[in-house]
């Protein structure tokens, strides 16, 4: 019988990290808070636009069980014509770090200052534009091969308003990125917006740690105990002195 309670106890709290992680995947604004910022953005090389029409989802941090990981970016097709990615972002709150979801639109509303790169230098997006249906790529930003996109390219060398804050991936706290919402932004924010794609959604979940296993969750446990224990004991000698 103690032998099921105690199974019953890890089980539990496995379903209970879980559960948690699962919240964390879809990453809602203000269901997750995480004490400790995020690392900094890593360097990587875009990999080619595989087409015409396909905009740029930049690479962020995301919170699983073991911390922070990476859900590296993609291209993706707008679901609908005209529409433009905003990105995610961490940003500080009183309580902690909380992530704030990324989404749709007719512009580009606020993400925080990030520099994501690829255009995205911290506010709007720079690596092309919509005309009359279809996309053209700014090559000084993307990178895309001419004949894959059907010669919709221009070249416009981009000045980075958000290179002094070279790779902080989080806005406000202790080191974040100071940068409030414009205008502009503050009203993108309040248009019409379509959250991830179904493609989106697939791409983050594969990206998701894998889950932990059931001995080493016991092992955390009885680590925390030992720990817990030594403490009440340094305590007590302390007293004795």
């Amino acid at each position: 019988m103690r032998t099921m309670v105690r199974f019953n106890r890890f089980t539990s709290l496995s379903l209970t990290i879980l559960t948690v992680s699962a919240m964390m995947l879809i990453g809602c604004a203000g269901s997750v808070v995480v004490r400790t910022e995020p690392p900094e953005l890593p360097v990587y090389e875009q990999p080619f636009c595989p087409g015409p029409d396909y905009l740029w989802i930049p690479g962020y941090w995301t919170y699983g069980p073991s911390g922070y990981y990476w859900v590296p970016g993609l291209w993706e097709q707008a679901p609908r014509v005209g529409y433009l990615w905003t990105p995610g972002y961490w940003g500080w709150s009183d309580r902690g770090y909380l992530w704030h979801n990324g989404y749709w639109g007719r512009h580009v509303g606020f993400y925080g200052g990030i520099n994501y790169g690829h255009g995205y230098t911290g506010v709007g997006y720079e690596g092309g534009y919509w005309k009359e249906r279809v996309f053209y790529y700014n090559t000084a930003v993307t990178n895309v091969k001419v004949t894959a996109v059907n010669n919709h390219v221009f070249k416009k060398e981009v000045v980075n308003p958000a290179a002094p804050h070279n790779l902080i991936s989080y806005n406000g706290g202790a080191g974040g990125v100071v940068v409030k919402p414009t205008k502009q932004e503050l009203v993108a924010a309040h248009e019409s917006h379509i959250g991830l794609t179904s493609n989106q959604k697939r791409h983050h979940k594969a990206a998701g740690p894998k889950p932990i296993p059931k001995e080493k969750i016991k092992n955390d446990i009885k680590v925390k105990k030992m720990e817990n224990r030594g403490a009440k004991d340094e305590e007590q000698d302390a007293k004795r002195k």
